[in-house]
């Protein structure tokens, strides 16, 4: 037998390295995968495989490919997550001079997002939901591929059916070959997975519950807006509206957040492109009350979406809330910013409680943070120095003698225009337009520009910059604990980035109205996981950054071992590469290990 067999994969020079090894007075013979990797120090050898015996196994010691179901349903008593396991062949002498590396695929992504898919009990839910027609492939087994494509690697359903399925180790996995994952069965899940929306939220509520102790006494809430490619003439919801993507030119639709404190995504809705924020405060709690009841429950809220109105709505339901307030209203508690009662919640933030000026029952969370007040003041300080040029500019046009601007209503809107343009200076300007009798001109008045800086209000911009206003109806609650559950909204923030950043929520390639609805539900599945990826590795210390806990993972392959065999027929291994010395340490801490032993395939 050879001592090491070398045989070229992609780039990579991978070969079969034995070893022995004593151990209580006995020895032990196995085989390792090994490649050969380009390093800062030169040429290294990495263990990609242990092999243990070859062809054989030791069956004491076999841990494997039937442990994944272990890990993935959560029953020790599954034994067999892939196809049977056959025996161990007899020994048999193996030409490891021909041996060779066939059919790398992609293990560790999609293997954790089928772990998160578990143990959300998606599968579970989808069995129960929908029920098994003529379909081949059961459509619950499709929204699945159709997510972890989403999570592991955003594209197209024609990207996942010719590129993306056939180089992971979804066959395996999920028993579902190649061939039979097309665009066609890709689109038609689609079609299926929407109908069953609200009942998605209804089991989210209880897995979270299960999952995390979470409670729903407090909902936070925010919208955004995705845009599409193309006119989307058949989708009714598409119009032009206020674009947060910064693509006025394309229509879009709203999408309507709901998240729990803990940024775990409750439910949503789909609203039509040209929505204004304040006009959907209505329907989202009428159709959250529908969904899960209870009247008392607390809403978190931007100043955006924020009326009279809408208050009044909440109170009438019984309803509390904590929300922004437009900054306008800060003058009226301007003798509190001059008062030094402040508390400090967190580094360089501080807060206070203030009574509503007008009486009633809400109280007002005065807040100042130094980050804000440097933001704001470099900003409001360029802006004033740029419209204080612009001004001027414009007065050698208005006063000069050969005169570019001689109409008075030309020279309001070029002042108009200008103080809109700079309106965090606007207020420190005072600026007319003058009229003077001038017989040389046709209109018999000349123009000019009164221009007067207003110190009574640089003073206080100054004294409000870095302050923002908060106002509840909730009574017993301190300072603190209303500021850190208003700054909760930085989660649904930090879902709609990951949503389109991460996820490729935007933008939406499908014009027909449920086809768009299902990208965005599916979309949403897939953030369900990120931020149940998030919770699972916070808990274990690792941070909060599943992006690259997903790139390292991308490194572990399946991969089959062919070893041809003197009795004229090959040996194939499938196995999965080793994951290196940091990820198998964050994968320890996770408690999710990979399947160390190979299995034997059947030629």
């Amino acid at each position: 037998m050879c001592h090491d067999a070398r045989q070229v994969v992609g780039n990579r020079d991978v070969f079969l390295k034995p070893h022995r090894r004593v151990k209580n007075g006995a020895t032990y013979e196995y085989w390792t995968l090994e490649e050969s990797v380009r390093t800062a120090s030169g040429p290294r050898h990495r263990t990609v495989a242990t092999l243990g015996k070859l062809p054989g196994l030791d069956e004491q010691a076999r841990v494997g490919w039937e442990h994944i179901g272990e890990i993935l349903d959560g029953r020790c008593h599954q034994l067999s997550f892939l196809r049977e396991e056959p025996a161990p062949p007899a020994w048999a002498r193996v030409d490891t001079s021909r041996a060779r590396v066939e059919r790398l695929r992609k293990f560790g992504e999609v293997y954790l997002g089928l772990v998160l898919w578990r143990r959300l009990k998606l599968g579970q839910f989808f069995d129960e939901a929908m029920e098994r027609g003529r379909e081949e492939i059961a459509w619950g087994t499709m929204a699945c591929i159709l997510t972890l494509a989403r999570f592991c690697a955003p594209s197209s359903e024609l990207q996942i059916a010719e590129f993306w399925y056939a180089k992971t180790a979804l066959d395996d996995l999920l028993f579902v070959p190649a061939d039979k994952v097309n665009e066609d069965r890709l689109y038609r899940a689609l079609d299926a997975l929407l109908p069953h929306k609200d009942g998605l939220f209804r089991h989210f509520q209880e897995v979270y519950g299960e999952l995390f102790g979470t409670t729903f006494d407090i909902l936070l809430y925010d919208i955004t807006s995705t845009y599409f490619e193309g006119q989307a003439k058949g989708n009714a919801q598409a119009k032009h509206g206020y674009s947060r993507d910064k693509r006025p030119d394309c229509v879009q639709v709203c999408i309507a957040l709901v998240v729990t404190p803990e940024g775990l995504p409750l439910a949503y809705e789909v609203l039509d492109g040209n929505r204004t924020d304040v006009t959907t405060i209505e329907e989202i709690v009428e159709a959250m009350r529908g969904k899960y009841g209870r009247e008392r429950r607390t809403w978190v809220m931007d100043r955006g979406m924020v009326s009279e109105d809408n208050l009044d709505l909440l109170r009438e339901q019984k309803a509390s809330y904590i929300v922004g307030t437009p900054k306008s209203r800060l003058k009226t508690f301007e003798h509190r910013l001059l008062e030094q009662d402040w508390e400090q919640v967190a580094p360089g933030v501080e807060v206070k409680l203030c009574e509503a000026p007008e009486g009633g029952h809400e109280t007002f969370v005065l807040c100042r943070s130094e980050g804000r007040i440097q933001k704001e003041h470099a900003i409001r300080d360029k802006q004033f120095k740029r419209l204080g040029a612009a001004l001027g500019k414009l007065k050698k046009q208005i006063t000069a003698k050969h005169r570019a601007l001689r109409s008075r209503s030309k020279a309001e809107r070029r002042v108009g225009r200008l103080l809109e343009r700079y309106s965090r200076a606007a207020r420190l300007f005072e600026v007319h337009i003058t009229e003077k009798d001038d017989s040389q001109h046709t209109s018999g008045k000349r123009l000019g520009i009164a221009i007067r800086k207003r110190k009574e209000h640089g003073h206080w911009a100054e004294l409000a910059d870095g302050c923002y206003l908060l106002r509840t109806n909730l009574t017993g609650w301190d300072a603190k604990t209303l500021w850190k559950t208003y700054i909760g909204l930085t989660q649904v923030e930090d879902a709609f980035r990951v949503s389109k950043y991460d996820l490729g929520l935007r933008p939406i390639f499908h014009h027909k109205t449920g086809r768009a609805q299902a990208h965005i539900l599916v979309c949403f599945l897939a953030l369900v996981l990120w931020r149940t990826l998030q919770h699972w590795m916070q808990s274990c210390g690792l941070g909060t950054a599943p992006r690259k806990l997903l790139q390292e993972m991308a490194e572990v392959r399946s991969l089959d071992i062919v070893l041809p065999t003197d009795a004229g027929k090959d040996l194939r291994l499938r196995t999965v590469s080793r994951p290196d010395t940091h990820l198998a340490i964050l994968l320890d801490k996770l408690q999710l290990p990979m399947p160390n032993k190979p299995k034997t395939i059947k030629m």
